[in-house]
């Protein structure tokens, strides 16, 4: 075990984008709007839930979602519902998980798939493959060999996480675990939930930053790269996957935050109640006087940016509160009350 070193090679790629994550982490941490925006943190959290399910073939949409995690009644399977309140449950507690054990990795298996899976909170007794749909991409392990290959993994990472940086090891870390595949359900799940927990390690804002949605709306390139991996022995590809996600992802994240500022300075000049909450009802008004208003006009009236009205909007009709009637040109909105 002293000697185990999972196979990856660190690219000018990876160095590059080890760069450009951090020189974005530091921005972010700077502005420092993550802890004024409980509103922009409960939504992140919520869409790397809904993310992170729908890979895994969970068919509830976003603002069902939402609904469970607010304690509304939600027509659905009950299993998917489940696996809502267990990730929920998870995520929330992940300030506290120490990424470097076995013994909490196991914990929070048994959070995660609580209810759904019989062998909740312990490695696998049978033979499972790693599967994108009906595909299956390859067979894990035999189960005989989990328990060694775990210990070997967190060997691995406790001896570098003082050496290696966090951005690397939490990739190779991702990949390796995907290929062991330790339980018999739920190893995507928990795949994505200790990433996100190893870099929230280096930085508290990863835990509220949306990784899970960048792989979602990539899901086919993320196989990809896990196959290739596969084949080649070694996880540089999906190093080099998961790194243009999250550096993608925290891109996203300073446009919305600094829209955000952009907001809450023109309304501080009003004096108005610069909430999240606020923006929504002011906008649902705009929309309730003039059904027929375009996304420019409402911004204009509003005294808001137009990516911010945007992104308002389409978390709007992805909650069902509004709907588009009819073309782009010469239909209007509809408010679901």
């Amino acid at each position: 075990m002293e000697g185990y070193k999972p196979p990856f090679t660190i690219t000018n790629s990876i160095l590059s984008y080890v760069a450009s994550i951090s020189e974005k982490v530091g921005r972010i941490t700077v502005m420092n709007n993550m802890e004024n925006k409980p509103h922009l943190r409960r939504n992140n959290r919520i869409k790397s839930i809904h993310s992170s399910l729908k890979i895994e073939a969970n068919s509830l949409s976003l603002s069902q979602v939402r609904d469970v995690i607010n304690g509304k009644v939600v027509l659905g399977e009950q299993k998917e519902i489940q696996e809502v309140k267990n990730a929920y449950n998870a995520y929330e507690k992940i300030a506290g998980i120490n990424p470097y054990s076995i013994k909490d990795l196991k914990n929070f298996h048994g959070i995660m798939t609580k209810y759904i899976v019989e062998e909740s909170g312990d490695f696998r007794r049978g033979e499972e493959g790693v599967f994108n749909g009906e595909q299956c991409i390859f067979m894990a392990p035999p189960a005989q060999f989990v328990p060694q290959l775990m210990n070997e993994l967190f060997g691995w990472m406790k001896k570098e996480k003082d050496q290696m940086h966090p951005l690397i090891l939490s990739s190779v870390f991702h990949y390796e675990f995907v290929f062991i595949h330790p339980f018999t359900d739920g190893n995507g799940r928990m795949a994505r939930l200790w990433h996100t927990a190893i870099l929230a390690k280096w930085n508290p804002i990863f835990e509220y930053i949306p990784i899970e949605s960048q792989i979602e709306k990539f899901q086919d390139d993320y196989y990809d790269a896990i196959a290739k991996c596969h084949v080649e022995g070694e996880s540089t590809v999906f190093i080099e996957f998961m790194l243009t996600q999250i550096d993608n992802t925290l891109a996203e994240l300073l446009n919305q935050m600094t829209d955000s500022a952009t907001d809450d300075a023109i309304l501080d000049a009003d004096g108005a109640n610069h909430g999240a909450d606020h923006m929504e009802g002011r906008l649902l008004s705009g929309l309730k006087q003039n059904p027929y208003i375009t996304q420019t006009d409402l911004a204009k009236e509003l005294s808001l940016s137009r990516r911010t009205v945007q992104r308002i909007m389409k978390e709007l009709m992805n909650d069902g509160k509004i709907k588009r009637v009819g073309s782009t040109r010469t239909g209007h909105w509809e408010i679901n009350d």
